[in-house]
């Protein structure tokens, strides 16, 4: 059958009517389905819009971000690159728990409350949105859209006097606690949620073990796993960590040592098999080749956490 030039415009014609302008011709070349998106997001379409969308398309990776409060946006500009692990640094001082590096560093404003606890309940009420879809729902969403079941692992570390600061760091999570986001150790159950909080620095080990529920925990010593004074598993230290430098002590350049790489391998086996995961921490950061080269050699012997001070480094490593 052919076709005359006015059938055609009127065949055209009708399919732009059918299914709306937004379906438009558009420049010659060019896909029309690009015209509904512009369309679309320029209207503020509520089918482009859902309730979990705060860290949409990101991808959690195993990197822990040293120091966070030291980021453009404590807590934030990790979650943006996908760390699945914070660190702060808290000093009880007159009643109130602040975060800094050391005692100049101290603002009024910088709390472990306003940098963390505040700012993941706000997160995690986003993504946890209470309605008829969820009425049923059981276990809270974690902090990453793309796998809600990851838990977000928060290291509190203890600078002042650990058996002081314990209680109101207790305190100070109480309501994430109450929301049911904090991983709890239980009647012989561990039970993962939104949220693994770990102690470290001071953190006092008998005051972690006493603990019943226990949803705060202790992060192991790497190199003394084997200490016949403690039994170190995932329900007491989902993690464990040491000082790189002085343990390991391969500054990136050159060969690594037999001796050295056996001692990375031993002491990640010993994590391993307790069901901890490993990191190391004070890896070189400069040059970048060797902090490369270190990073290379600590992942492909089976180091779980990747600790950088370097996020977007890291995160496209």
């Amino acid at each position: 059958m052919r076709f005359s030039t006015q059938t055609s415009v009127t065949v055209i014609i009708g399919f732009v009517l059918m299914h709306g302008a937004g379906f438009g011709l558009g420049v010659l070349g060019r896909p029309t389905v690009f015209n509904q998106i512009t369309m679309l997001e320029e209207s503020n379409s509520t089918l482009l819009q859902y309730p979990t969308q705060f860290t949409q398309n990101i991808v959690p990776k195993q990197i822990h971000s040293h120091n966070d409060y030291w980021r453009d946006v404590p807590l934030l500009s990790a979650l943006s690159l996908g760390v699945a692990s914070v660190e702060a640094d808290v000093w009880f001082i007159n009643e109130t728990l602040f975060v800094g590096h050391e005692l100049a560093a101290l603002t009024p404003s910088r709390t472990f409350d306003s940098l963390y606890i505040q700012p993941l309940l706000n997160i995690l009420a986003r993504q946890n949105p209470a309605n008829a879809f969820t009425a049923n729902q059981t276990t809270p969403n974690g902090v990453f859209d793309t796998s809600s079941s990851t838990p977000l692992q928060l290291l509190i570390d203890m600078k002042t006097d650990g058996n002081s600061t314990l209680p109101p760091v207790l305190k100070s999570l109480e309501p994430l606690r109450q929301l049911k986001y904090l991983t709890t150790y239980t009647n012989d159950t561990l039970t993962i949620s939104a949220i693994t909080a770990i102690g470290t620095g001071n953190t006092p080990l008998e005051g972690i073990k006493s603990l019943s529920p226990r949803d705060v925990f202790f992060d192991a010593p790497l190199t003394q796993l084997n200490d016949p004074s403690t039994t170190y598993n995932s329900t007491l230290s989902p993690i464990a960590s040491t000082d790189y430098a002085s343990a390991i002590g391969w500054d990136g350049i050159g060969n690594i040592s037999e001796t050295q790489l056996g001692n990375v391998e031993r002491f990640i086996g010993d994590a391993h098999i307790r069901g901890i995961k490993a990191r190391f921490w004070d890896t070189p950061g400069w040059p970048v080749r060797a902090r490369d080269g270190v990073w290379e050699m600590l992942m492909n012997s089976g180091a779980d956490w990747l600790n950088a001070d370097d996020l977007e480094a890291a995160s496209g490593f």
